[in-house]
């Protein structure tokens, strides 16, 4: 046949599928035996013993507020571990500890290094402390010991060595700075080097004060600078040079305070104050800060409450503008990750220290677009208490005064940054945990020394120079108030007044011991409940029950710590 004879291609239309019928899900039917072994009351997975905030479920409702709970009557073999609540602190399987554990802790040992001549013509001893541990490698340590008070903490509670009272702190301090056997006169024979005192304030106004007792000699006029520069810097004799101030925890200790955003500090030359290593004149002309100088600083802080309140972004300047005035009975919630170990003679408590931040590292190097992506050249960018990112709130009503001689020089900082997490986060390790207060956390008394400057702190209460309106703790009637209605006296005052009379750093070291020995009970009575309010034996196999329940997997030995020297 020929091709034009052929027959045309039929044309194949698809018919369309018709969707699928939705069926109902069957419902998989249990048999009589089990539905009768179901019932009674379910206790959910925040049952008895789960720990602090997990509650007990009833009627088939949940320890956790959640929905029906089916759970069988009879313990489910395969029910997970019991995880502890976020308010808990990490716990750790441990040795049983050693007699000595018990002892009293001991203070660093102090050798003979050198003497040199005070402005009143007596002679300071510097000694080079050792057998103690140093607060670095991102992380902080703090003496314990063990006490049979505290069997559900592993015996170990938190404690202070000699000298006791507020002082310098031997371990939070940088290497090759000597110290009297006090803890108050401190001094180096190397570049800057910075040390904090043992107590931080969280809120309130606190005073304490330091004298140059080595440094820009007092009958120095001051010289210029030599080298042909515009400005001919001047550039006093001097036997060394100090600087003081205020830093968190973040702040560098092989650094002069005012180094970083983490510190305000105070220069000896001109007066000047630093803060992210740029240095203003404040001081009036040809106020420097002399030997035998003795400087004041006051500080300022609002209360905790608002303070959570700024971090946490709930703050509205009309609504909180008030607030302080108000009682507030709300504490801190104090978490502190912590896990003994040894260091020659003594036993610490280890934990994870606080970091620094993109943002406040891009503040102090500012370019067009930081590593932190917030771009912080801009007008809005600023630090307030408001801002986008945590780390550079502020907070208001925050200051920082400074005195020379008992005279006013003014407020040189106002604003302070905000340290309450999230503003403050820790070094990004295995075991840190974001968002936790350690009750460490605030504003340390600091002083940066160099090549032979010297200085003596004096943390009150009986100061040289007085802030104005400041009164002894035992000359101070105020703090007294009677209940007329109970045969009680009640100690405390309004949250305002509180807040605005000012108080020595000393009163705020006896407050920062009642805090630790409150935050150990909370911590014993915590994993108490979390031991099925029992005393389990966790720390040598004697109690064959004693299973690890939401316990963080550790070392059954204490870990010996090795630094170098």
């Amino acid at each position: 046949m020929a091709a034009s004879d052929e027959l045309p291609k039929r044309q194949i239309t698809p018919v369309p599928r018709p969707p699928p019928r939705d069926k109902p899900a069957r419902g998989k039917k249990e048999s009589l035996k089990k539905r009768e072994s179901k019932g009674g009351v379910g206790i959910g997975a925040g049952g008895v013993g789960a720990g602090v905030g997990a509650g007990v479920g009833f009627n088939g409702v949940n320890g956790n507020g959640g929905g029906i709970d089916s759970s069988r009557a009879t313990p489910d073999p395969k029910m997970k571990e019991r995880i502890p609540n976020e308010s808990s602190p990490l716990r750790f399987k441990l040795a049983p500890p050693k007699p000595s554990d018990f002892d009293l802790a001991r203070g660093p040992i102090f050798t003979y290094h050198h003497e040199v001549p005070a402005p009143d013509g007596s002679l300071l001893q510097f000694y080079e402390t050792s057998e103690h541990v140093y607060n670095k490698k991102s992380y902080h340590y703090l003496h314990c010991l063990a006490d049979p008070i505290f069997p559900s903490s592993f015996y170990y509670r938190q404690t202070e060595p000699e000298p006791h009272g507020p002082h310098i702190s031997f371990e939070d301090a940088s290497t090759h700075m000597f110290f009297d056997q006090s803890g108050l006169h401190v001094t180096t024979d190397k570049g800057f080097r910075m040390a904090r005192a043992n107590v931080a304030v969280r809120e309130g106004t606190w005073y304490w004060e330091c004298k140059v007792t080595r440094g820009i000699l007092n009958n120095d006029a001051g010289t210029k600078n030599a080298s042909g520069g515009k400005d001919g810097a001047y550039q006093p004799e001097s036997h060394g040079h100090v600087r003081i101030g205020f830093a968190r925890r973040e702040a560098s200790l092989d650094a002069p305070v005012g180094f970083d955003a983490y510190s305000y500090g105070f220069r000896d030359v001109t007066g000047q104050k630093v803060h992210m290593s740029r240095p203003k004149d404040f001081f009036p002309a040809g106020e420097d800060m002399r030997e035998g100088d003795v400087i004041g600083l006051e500080i300022r802080l609002p209360s905790e409450h608002l303070h959570r309140k700024i971090v946490q972004g709930h703050y509205n300047p009309a609504v909180d503008l008030n607030e302080e005035e108000e009682s507030v009975a709300e504490a801190a919630n104090i978490v502190r990750d912590r896990i003994p170990i040894r260091f020659k003679a003594h036993i610490y408590f280890e934990k994870i220290d606080y970091h620094t931040t993109k943002e406040l590292e891009d503040l102090s190097n500012p370019s067009p677009m930081g590593t932190s992506g917030l771009g912080g050249n801009r007008q809005g960018d600023k630090p307030n208490p408001n801002h986008a990112a945590p780390a550079l709130r502020t907070l208001p009503n925050s200051y920082i005064k400074v005195y020379k001689n008992g005279v006013p020089m003014g407020t040189a900082f106002t604003d302070l940054f905000a340290f309450l997490p999230p503003a403050s986060k820790p070094q990004l390790q295995v075991g840190a945990r974001e968002g936790k207060d350690d009750g460490m956390l605030g504003y340390y008394p600091a002083i940066s020394v160099f090549r032979g400057g010297a200085v003596e702190a004096n943390f009150g209460p009986n100061f040289w120079y007085p802030p104005p309106g400041y009164t002894t703790p035992q000359a101070n009637p105020d703090t007294m108030e009677v209940d007329e209605d109970e045969d009680t006296v009640r100690v405390g005052t309004p949250q305002q007044k509180k807040l605005e009379k000012t108080r020595a750093i000393s009163e705020r070291y006896d407050e920062q011991i009642v805090e630790d020995i409150v935050a150990d009970i909370v911590d014993e009575v915590d994993f108490w409940m979390q031991d099925g309010a029992r005393v389990l034996d966790r720390t040598g196999g004697r109690d064959e029950k004693a299973e690890p329940v939401g316990i963080a997997p550790a070392s059954e030995e204490i870990k010996e710590l090795v630094q170098d020297d």
